[in-house]
């Protein structure tokens, strides 16, 4: 059932039950929310095997409150790190982010300190404001511009408002090492046309954790949505609660 918790003045919506040792936090991507069917496969997982999972709508998305233009990289981390702050019970919290909330894990992961027990990208996307984007739309979006591109999940053009852009550019990782050293699990669909796989390697030789893998799933596109891909998500899911 959808609850809402005010953040800085805006009604941020969210699922949550708390009975668990270990507590799972899932991130939606660009202009996704807790109704996808990742999340909800999650959450799902969860409530049968009894484990503690929080799903939420970042500001401007879903059911949450606020205007999509507004949203940045960095107040959607405040805002997840504030509901995991105000309701999650546990000491071990692994995230789950798909796409742009697999930058967003690696934000919130570095914020959570020792309470962090793990992380699960899928289709992770870290710097895409930098590869994801022409020198030209760069320029217009360093200008103060949004730009529009074609959406293939929906019939409006997807948009990349200047604010985020510029915001994001300031929380690139790939070009250091990334301070996390749990264990980090990633998914990567070989066939996925909006992140390329080799993202998911260069985040997996960033990240400081001895323990990195990173499955490329064949034939897999970037939802990864499909009933194989969400069983393979639920048995990682399981190996995190076994090492609780």
């Amino acid at each position: 059932m959808t609850e809402f918790l005010e953040i800085d003045g805006r009604k941020i919506a969210f699922e949550h039950f708390s009975i668990g040792l270990t507590a799972f936090v899932f991130l939606p991507g660009y202009m996704s929310d807790k109704a996808g069917t990742k999340a909800q496969a999650v959450m799902l997982d969860c409530d049968v095997l009894i484990r503690e999972c929080l799903l939420l709508d970042y500001s401007g998305c879903g059911e949450s409150e606020g205007d999509f233009a507004d949203g940045t990289l960095s107040q959607w981390r405040d805002e997840v790190l504030a509901l995991i702050e105000a309701k999650v019970k546990s000491d071990r919290i692994v995230l789950i982010g798909s796409s742009m909330g697999g930058w967003l894990m690696l934000l919130v992961g570095m914020a959570l300190g020792d309470r962090l027990a793990g992380l699960i990208g899928i289709a992770a996307a870290p710097d895409f404001s930098d590869w994801g984007y022409s020198d030209e739309q760069k320029a217009r979006l360093r200008a103060g511009e949004t730009i529009y591109e074609d959406n293939p999940y929906g019939p409006e053009p997807t948009p990349t408002h200047a604010k985020f852009w510029q915001d994001a550019e300031t929380h690139k990782l790939l070009s250091c090492t990334i301070p996390i050293t749990c264990p980090v699990r990633l998914l990567h669909g070989t066939e996925d046309k909006d992140v390329p796989p080799e993202i998911s390697l260069r985040l997996a030789k960033s990240l400081a954790s001895p323990d990195v893998t990173v499955t490329m799933i064949e034939g897999g596109d970037h939802r990864l949505s499909r009933k194989e891909d969400i069983t393979l998500l639920t048995k990682m899911i399981d190996e995190f609660d076994m090492l609780a």
